[in-house]
């Protein structure tokens, strides 16, 4: 219990009748699990993590009675390996995810008394099942006879059932079974179709499956530019048909489709074209189908010539306006080939269809998409840059009012762009380097200026020997001069900070004292 076993052991005693490993981490039972232990009568893998069973996984287990696999992950069981185990009596699969018994699965138990299938994902299965079921058929041919037959207990609940017409069979097994199988919990429930959820199988009646047959009430459709059409299809089908709208051979979005149920084996779909343009005539085509096969329906629709209005050139004759159909649209986002707009309508936003028409602002032609409900932004991709575009959004049928429009310019270039990017950076790195100088300037100055006190007296004299000093707009005070005239502001009394030091006359060498070497502003630094 609780080991952290991830296979069978092998080193198990041969003459072991019961094993039982439980909250492990079993993943799979290979083949040959317990090829040394074939007096082994009862087996227990409850709660481990299970996925796959070898079809030889129970070989050479002739003497196995009980098998439980309870809360395991399987999702289908090779139900020919129960050859291998003859004598086996128990059964039970529940809390897995088994969702297809085939016909032959209960053919190579014919002693077992317990089988428990519940609480697992079977949606559809055929009475064929228990029909091949070695136990139904002895009790099939002992009737009237007193040969004793044991009883076998079957569990099926808790399986999210379809209660169409492929259950029809299972369903009516169900409901005259009797002894010798006997049925843990009755009160077997539907799951699907919705009108039938939550319905036990016997307040149910099932009819049999039927192939799609489709109709519509009118094949051919005129109408005028501008109108919102609806195309209609009926659909007679059991069980439930897929069905889909194609245009020239292409499938039409989802969207602009709905599917409802009329009655039990009728379902009604309807396609919506906002709008009708002449680009949207020709052949529409419903098509339907099941297990059992398909069929199809073809409508077309004509698109009239539009009746004479005042409505702006380019833009299609609608219906009148509705009150309070107003639309706000803005720009949200603009790149160098297209824009992203996004829109308000005072309208329900769960059922309003809204008309996208862009163009190119000097055409009088402009393309329109289909938006449905719910969408509030779109993207409009692949124009032309340098381009003048107009995009209009509207409500539904109508004709787009003053604020729908809006007018754009698309970029020049994306090289411009990147050029444009670039001379910002350089610019900045400029001013950046400029900032800096006059501080770096500073902090230099600032922290060699103890030592110039020290030597200024005698290693510096004044560059105008005997002159007078330069005039304050003179341009040898300029950066320039630095080197050999910086030294005139650096020497200052102690007294005052801000007044000039006056040139000092030239004295005669003394004898015995060398003069310094000439620095120049760079050993400042």
């Amino acid at each position: 219990m609780s080991a952290l076993l991830r296979k069978i052991p092998e080193n198990i005693p041969q003459d072991i009748r019961k094993i039982r490993i439980e909250n492990s981490h079993l993943t799979e039972l290979p083949r040959r699990s317990f090829v040394n232990v074939s007096a082994l009568e009862y087996l227990w893998l409850n709660f481990n993590n299970i996925t796959v069973m070898h079809i030889k996984s129970l070989e050479y287990l002739p003497a196995l009675k009980e098998l439980r696999l309870q809360g395991n992950k399987l999702s289908s069981v090779p139900w020919t390996a129960f050859q291998d185990t003859p004598a086996l009596k128990i059964l039970d699969l529940k809390h897995n995810r088994l969702d297809v018994l085939p016909e032959h699965a209960l053919r190579y138990l014919p002693n077992l008394t317990y089988l428990d299938l519940s609480s697992n994902q079977l949606t559809v299965i055929s009475r064929d099942v228990f029909y091949s079921w070695p136990i139904y058929q002895r009790s099939q041919r002992a009737e009237g006879q007193i040969e004793a037959i044991s009883n076998a207990v079957l569990a099926l609940h808790d399986n999210p059932w379809i209660c169409d017409c492929r259950l029809r069979g299972f369903v009516q097994f169900i409901k005259s079974v009797g002894p010798p199988i006997i049925l843990m919990n009755s009160y077997l429930t539907c799951s699907s179709p919705k009108f039938r959820a939550g319905k036990f199988f016997h307040e149910v009646e099932l009819n049999s499956c039927t192939k799609p047959l489709t109709s519509a009430l009118d094949t051919n459709l005129t109408v005028p530019v501008g109108l919102n059409v609806t195309l209609t299809c009926f659909v007679q089908a059991s069980p439930s048909p897929a069905v889909w709208w194609t245009y020239a051979l292409k499938l039409l979005r989802a969207f602009n489709v709905s599917t409802q149920p009329v009655s039990e084996e009728t379902i009604r779909s309807e396609l919506l074209i906002p709008v009708a343009q002449p680009a949207d005539a020709g052949n529409y085509t419903c098509t339907a189908a099941n297990f059992l096969g398909n069929a199809s329906v073809a409508i077309a629709l004509r698109v009239g010539a539009p009746p004479a209005s005042a409505t702006p050139p380019g833009w299609a004759p609608v219906a009148p306006a509705e009150p309070g159909a107003h639309v706000e649209v803005r720009i949200a986002k603009q790149t160098v080939y297209g824009i992203t707009l996004e829109w308000f309508a005072a309208a329900e936003p769960g059922e309003t269809w809204y008309t996208l028409l862009v163009g190119r602002y000097d055409t009088t032609q402009k393309d329109a998409i289909y938006i449905g409900p719910g969408v509030n932004t779109y993207s409009v991709t692949d124009l032309l840059p340098a381009t003048k575009y107009e995009v209009c959004v509207a409500v539904r049928n109508q004709a787009p009012r003053k604020g729908q429009c809006v007018v754009f310019v698309t970029g020049s270039d994306v090289s411009q762009l990147e050029q444009r990017e670039k001379l910002i950076h350089i610019v900045v790195i400029v001013c950046a380097m400029v900032l800096a100088v006059p501080a770096g300037m500073y902090a230099c100055t600032a922290e060699a200026r103890p030592g110039c006190l020290a030597r200024c007296p005698a290693a510096w004299p004044c560059r105008r020997r005997g002159d007078q000093p330069l005039a304050a707009g003179s341009k040898e005070s300029t950066l320039d001069s630095l080197p050999a005239g910086s030294q005139d502001g650096l020497c200052r009394p102690e007294g005052g900070r801000g007044t000039r030091r006056p040139p000092a006359r030239e004295e005669p060498e003394r004898p015995g004292k060398a003069r310094p070497p000439h620095r120049n502003s760079a050993d400042l630094y």
